[in-house]
């Protein structure tokens, strides 16, 4: 072997391409923010479906030895569970040095336990078969209930970034706000909001007589009448205990009300039943695509996606 033909070699593997690639397993705008702030390039490829329902998927960047990240919304997951898991593998098939997701609205959370005999536990049945696939993942805000981390159904290193700096920021920007949390569960976490932007708050009391029935009880506000109400949640997904709220805090004589979420899932196009309720802004992140994207979470998960880019290929891979 010659010493022109070695030099030339190593000057080729010098050159190859490490950057990382960022795939948008549908189009979103935290793959632009994220790619920017990564330095990053977006990742391209070529998807469709056959006559008969089955999926086409081709990767067009190259990818060998480069990591990989995916952002993928897993809010109505059942028709995206194929494809993404369709998007890892391949990624991993081509060479990619580690492949990670960024869920920012991870799904399958909720089922955490058998309530009734006979019922799968979802949540961890999801979490083990997602895990074979990847190396590492982030989320924000997940449904933690039963769960105390995402450790004890993930197989794979994974981070949780918190919403609520990203809501105080926003928040904080604006004068008069009485921040309301709906109820008990949420007091710590509107407390910790309203202490980083400054605002007071109040917590309601909530009792539910079934999904699409509640009722908030909220204590003696009225001496903030005059301020704007900020009805604060980490997501909405039915829309009724914001609702609930909404007429409660209209009989505490408050006229100026908002609500600010982390997710906006909107089920059944409850964002228009909130709107035509009475608030005057409806403002949601960019973790689910949605008109109410005021709030931007890149800034915030790019510190946990970089700790994982830099650590070594295949942390996570499973048998």
């Amino acid at each position: 072997m010659s010493a022109e033909f070695v030099h030339h070699f190593h000057s080729r593997k010098k050159e190859a391409n490490t950057q990382p690639l960022i795939f948008a397993l549908e189009p979103h705008p935290l793959q632009i923010s994220l790619a920017k702030l990564l330095n990053a390039e977006p990742g391209k490829f070529d998807t469709r479906q056959f006559p008969d329902g089955e999926s086409y998927l081709r990767i067009l960047s190259p990818v060998a030895e480069r990591s990989c990240l995916i952002i993928a919304d897993l809010s109505q997951p059942n028709a995206k569970y194929l494809p993404l898991i369709f998007l890892l593998n391949t990624l991993r098939e081509l060479g990619a040095a580690s492949v990670g997701l960024i869920a920012p609205y991870l799904s399958y959370m909720r089922q955490d336990c058998r309530f009734i005999e006979g019922e799968a536990i979802t949540s961890k049945i999801f979490a083990q078969d997602l895990s074979h696939h990847m190396d590492w993942l982030v989320t924000v805000d997940p449904h933690l209930h039963r769960y105390h981390t995402l450790d004890e159904i993930y197989h794979v290193p994974s981070a949780v970034v918190q919403g609520a700096p990203a809501l105080a920021r926003w928040l904080r920007e604006k004068k008069d706000l009485l921040l309301i949390g709906p109820d008990a569960e949420s007091e710590q976490w509107v407390s910790d909001i309203a202490k980083q932007c400054g605002h007071p708050f109040a917590i309601g009391t909530k009792q539910r007589y079934g999904d699409r029935k509640v009722k908030i009880t909220l204590p003696d506000i009225e001496a903030y009448s005059s301020h704007t109400a900020v009805i604060i949640d980490d997501v909405i997904s039915s829309g009724y205990t914001i609702l609930e709220c909404i007429n409660t805090l209209k009989t505490k004589g408050f006229v100026h009300i908002q609500c600010a979420a982390v997710h906006g899932i909107f089920a059944d196009g409850v964002d228009t039943n909130l709107i035509s309720a009475g608030l005057e802004a409806l403002v949601t992140t960019n973790t689910i695509v949605h008109h109410t994207n005021a709030i931007d979470m890149a800034p915030l998960l790019v510190t946990a996606v970089e700790a994982f880019i830099s650590e070594t290929p295949h942390i996570g891979d499973q048998p």
